[in-house]
């Protein structure tokens, strides 16, 4: 919501789309010269052009229609009306009216096919923490639904409440919106699409300061909703910022390497076709060029690779049919071509945390090893759009969409138990990291924990009353120590105490890997801390906070002090007063810095 914009129809940085065959053999598509998610913003003709001067929203109209024929666009219109006139009179650093940015945001939106309400909220999304426009007024023009999404969008005031602390709790409040409503997540994606398209005009530190957090957190957030789309190019564009030199080698790579092997990709389509039409199966084949940031992970983790090497090719069958098709596709291209062995993954028995569904296979073509998805037409959908394909396309599967997300609800569960922003940062981090395994329970119940997860993590994602119990555990059969990571497809059975007393041990924090484990640990150790120890450490630390003239308004600063400590919350921080572990003058001096420290940016 703060980078500055670029000049309106600049061509951001641009996409590279596959070659195409359609079930007739047909060559259909070609790669374009640059990555970005379907040209949002191009330059386009002087026809498109002329439109928009004559009526600014003629593109995000038209784009919206494509999806949704049947919108009615006169409330867009007037979100529109409404935004720019409460913008009016801002702009950007680039020199253009500010009004460009929320308009950006929403053509994203409409380019992922997202339904009116998102749109409506997307262009006023800043007006409430920029402009005098207030949320009763927003509320009492568009409705509740506009309302909480603006309101989860809408950051607190960092003067007031310090950066750490506004930071995390704009996060907080924005995942809390989530749950009632996972469009917000979408509408804030789109956002820092555009400003990390338009960083251009900031410093170079201030570049360097929202790439990393766009890593941090948004990145993952997008591969948690599965709109690849997005996350493709914030990586590629984080990439560039973060990894000039990196950037430019691996882009000089790609630009060099393609040109050769288009003819080669072509001849794999054709021959998959043809394995495709022996076997009856109607589906469509591509061959997919990895993104840029894609390739510079595939080099670094691949020993001795070549100068010119940027990852192993990669098909991609859509399959016009059922899922019991994909397997047979599956037999088709085996048969082909040999399969390498341990490189099979069935995405669609066992779906991914964000809906992905497809089966994976990798082997070996005439030139090397070759990545090969398989998966329906519904299923591309959701592995491009990911949650927003249910707004695009229609809801394929039963249920909410917050409900179908599994993570978010781990999130949400745990969330209220992070009471300091430090603490609710890491976790949420944590949380969305794209990095898991997949375990089971004995019954055969699919559990997903953070990568490296124990069984302890694995005990606490069933239950919290099974966590606070374990003893032990058996990992496929067998008894296994507590802090051993879990592989994908482990089989975890948790071994519990006879008694309803028993509780966690706190070596455990120095293992687990899952924020609700750890959270949990740290709160029933915080519970065990006697009432009487609490009261009298706030008390030692009220007067020597009364000695310096300052008085404690609330809580905060004492759980970001406990942070600090590695203290499990503010209660243990008082406690530890009270028994003489901790000086109440050197904490109450440590409480005033962390409440006067934030400065200016």
């Amino acid at each position: 919501m703060s980078a500055e914009a670029t000049p309106f129809g600049t061509q951001p940085l641009g996409n590279r789309t596959s070659e195409t065959v359609d079930s007739g053999g047909a060559v259909t598509g070609g790669p374009a010269a640059r990555r970005t998610l379907r040209g949002l913003l191009r330059a386009g003709s002087a026809n498109t052009a002329r439109n928009r001067v004559e009526d600014p929203l003629h593109t995000l109209l038209t784009l919206h229609r494509q999806v949704h024929p049947r919108a009615e666009v006169e409330v867009v219109r007037r979100a529109y009306t409404i935004a720019e006139r409460a913008h009016r009179g801002q702009m950007r650093k680039s020199g253009e009216p500010y009004i460009t940015h929320p308009l950006a945001v929403t053509e994203i939106c409409a380019e992922l096919g997202m339904d009116t309400t998102a749109l409506v909220a997307a262009i006023l999304h800043d007006t409430v923490e920029d402009t005098q426009y207030t949320l009763d007024q927003l509320r009492a023009d568009f409705g509740d639904e506009v309302a909480l999404l603006v309101d989860g969008l809408t950051k607190l005031d960092k003067v007031r409440f310090g950066k750490e602390l506004a930071e995390a709790e704009t996060n907080r409040k924005m995942i809390i919106t989530a749950g009632r409503d996972p469009r917000v997540l979408v509408i804030k994606l789109a956002d820092r699409v555009h400003n990390m398209r338009t960083l251009g005009f900031k410093s170079g530190p201030s570049q360097q300061r929202i790439a990393r957090a766009t890593s941090e957190v948004l990145i993952p957030l997008a591969g948690r909703l599965g709109i690849h789309k997005i996350k493709r190019e914030l990586e590629d564009l984080v990439f560039r910022i973060l990894q000039p030199d990196a950037y430019a080698e691996v882009e000089r790579r790609v630009e060099t390497r393609m040109v050769e092997r288009k003819a080669y990709l072509d001849g794999l389509v054709r021959e998959a076709m043809a394995e495709l039409r022996t076997g009856k199966i109607k589906a469509t084949v591509t061959w997919r060029e990895r993104h840029l940031k894609s390739v510079w992970k595939q080099i670094n983790k691949t020993p001795n690779a070549p100068d010119d090497f940027i990852g192993a090719d990669r098909l991609v069958i859509v399959i016009d049919g059922d899922p019991t098709e994909c397997y047979a596709a599956l037999g088709a291209i085996h048969g082909r071509w040999h399969p390498m062995p341990g490189r099979f993954k069935d995405h669609i028995g066992v779906p991914k945390f964000n809906m992905y569904q497809s089966l994976h296979t990798t082997v070996i073509a005439p030139d090397g090893r070759c990545d090969v998805l398989i998966r329906t037409e519904g299923m591309n959908r959701v592995a491009e759009y990911g949650i927003a394909a249910l707004h695009r396309f229609g809801r394929d599967r039963a249920g909410d969409a917050a409900v179908e997300l599994e993570w978010l609800q781990r999130v949400l569960d745990w969330q209220g138990d992070a009471a300091e922003p430090g603490e609710f940062m890491d976790s949420l981090r944590s949380g969305l990291s794209d990095h898991e395994v997949l375990v089971f329970t004995p019954n055969g119940r699919a559990i997903s924990l953070p990568e490296n997860a124990t069984p302890v993590d694995f005990a606490y994602a069933v239950s919290t009353h099974l966590g606070d119990r374990c003893i032990g555990s058996k990992v496929n059969g067998q008894l296994v120590p507590l802090a051993r990571p879990l592989s994908d497809g482990d089989v975890v059975e948790v071994l519990t105490s006879p008694s309803e007393y028993s509780g966690p041990s706190e070596e455990w924090l120095q293992f687990t890997k899952s924020p609700q484990a750890q959270i949990q640990i740290r709160r029933w150790f915080a519970e065990d801390v006697s009432d009487v120890s609490v009261e009298t450490g706030r008390r030692d630390i009220a007067a020597a906070l009364a000695a310096e003239g300052r008085v404690l308004a609330h809580d905060r600063p004492l759980s970001m002090l406990a942070r600090v400590l590695d203290l499990p919350d503010h209660d243990s921080l008082c406690a530890a007063v009270a028994d003489g572990r901790l000086d109440p003058n050197d904490v109450a001096k440590r409480l005033i810095l962390i409440v006067d420290g934030p400065g200016e940016e």
